[in-house]
């Protein structure tokens, strides 16, 4: 594998993978799920989709994925550096930056990853079922003022996003990083966050700060946030080129993953077996109910399928402009074995497929839920 050299602003060398010869994750395969991808899925953890009836999630049922190391930040010294092409570079300090215009938004973060242990062959990775996903309330300060504060040049074209945590991917020794263009970052939704429903950012969620981006996927909005460094190109870190594409083999270097697709789960009714986590009710009317969200637009409607025919649920008021929309639908259930499916459709006409849209890195796999259910007399 090569890699190139470059440096930044600062004069710090920062070593990116040769985008002419593209990084290959492992090879896809159709066998059992590896050691190494157990070794990740102890890590990291999904949200238990029985959480799907909390319209905001606890902290500690959020799902998390840490590429890398949790990094042990002291918030003293901790400091944030603004620079690269802009007029007036700056070093803030978390008291700094909770001194400025403080926001909450209640926020839908989603893996672009969620889903990729049902394709199949099963790209390797975090082996994500459906549950990697949560909404929290994120608050923080509005990075747009910053940003204007640094006066950044009409010659920058993205601004990078670095973060405390170090490691290895693709043959490329890093600090985790990805690239906004100017636009989307003087979005006047994205904020520096350093607080999660009401409380100080835990460890495993990026404390002191993280970059928070309502309605993209959840790789984009950087924890342990250390720098941001305006350029005048593309970003050609591993985080933004080597990985989080929608490409169809090792070689090809496929689309950008960005916003989050239209999705809708359902809150698993009755009550599980302890292994197989099959589902059993009682006969008569089921309270079935779910969360619906998109990255792409509001959420318009939501179809509930029993055994092969669809019917429309009944949508609840969403917890906030980037947060997901409740729904219910309820089932007269009969006895015997049923199967059960929910879909989702936004304001741009997205929809969800009946099946994986396959891609080499697992990415953005929104298809419908389906799940069996048996019901007793």
């Amino acid at each position: 594998m090569s890699v190139k050299t470059r440096r930044t602003a600062e004069g710090a060398a920062v070593a990116t993978p040769d985008t002419t010869a593209p990084i290959a994750p492992t090879a896809p395969t159709s066998g059992p799920i590896s050691r190494e991808e157990l070794q990740l899925a102890s890590r990291n953890h999904a949200l238990p989709l029985e959480m799907l009836n909390w319209p905001i999630t606890p902290v500690g049922m959020h799902y998390l994925l840490v590429h890398f190391d949790v990094p042990h930040i002291d918030p003293v010294s901790w400091r944030l550096n603004i620079g690269g092409l802009v007029d007036h570079p700056h070093e803030y300090t978390l008291h700094d930056l909770q001194h400025r215009e403080r926001r909450t938004y209640a926020v839908t973060m989603e893996c672009a990853g969620n889903g990729r242990s049902r394709m199949d062959p099963r790209p390797m990775s975090q082996p994500w079922d459906q549950g990697g996903v949560g909404t929290a309330e994120w608050t923080g300060t509005p990075l747009a003022p910053l940003l204007l504060d640094a006066g950044v040049s009409p010659d920058a074209v993205e601004l990078v996003f670095t973060g405390t945590d170090r490691g290895i991917q693709g043959g490329v020794e890093q600090q985790y990083a990805r690239s906004l263009s100017v636009a989307d970052a003087m979005s006047d939704d994205v904020l520096l966050a350093y607080e999660v429903n009401g409380q100080a950012l835990p460890p495993q969620h990026g404390f002191p700060v993280r970059l928070l981006v309502p309605g993209w996927y959840g790789m984009t909005s950087v924890k342990w946030l250390r720098s941001i460094e305006a350029i005048d190109h593309g970003f050609d870190g591993y985080q933004q080129l080597g990985s989080y594409r929608y490409s169809q083999s090792a070689d090809d270097p496929g689309e950008p993953v960005q916003r989050i697709k239209v999705r809708s789960l359902m809150a698993p009714p009755g009550i599980p077996d302890f292994f197989t986590r099959q589902r059993t009710v009682d006969a008569g009317p089921v309270q079935l109910s779910g969360r619906a969200w998109s990255g792409n637009g509001t959420i318009e409607t939501v179809e509930i399928c029993v055994d092969g025919v669809w019917e429309q649920a009944q949508l609840r008021a969403p917890a906030g402009p980037y947060a997901w929309r409740g729904w219910t639908f309820t089932w007269i259930a009969t006895p015997g074995t049923h199967e059960l499916a929910c879909r989702a459709t936004d304001s741009t006409g997205g929809t969800q497929p009946d099946a994986p849209e396959w891609n080499y890195q697992g990415m953005g796999n929104n298809d419908v839920q389906r799940m069996t259910v048996t019901v007793r007399e």
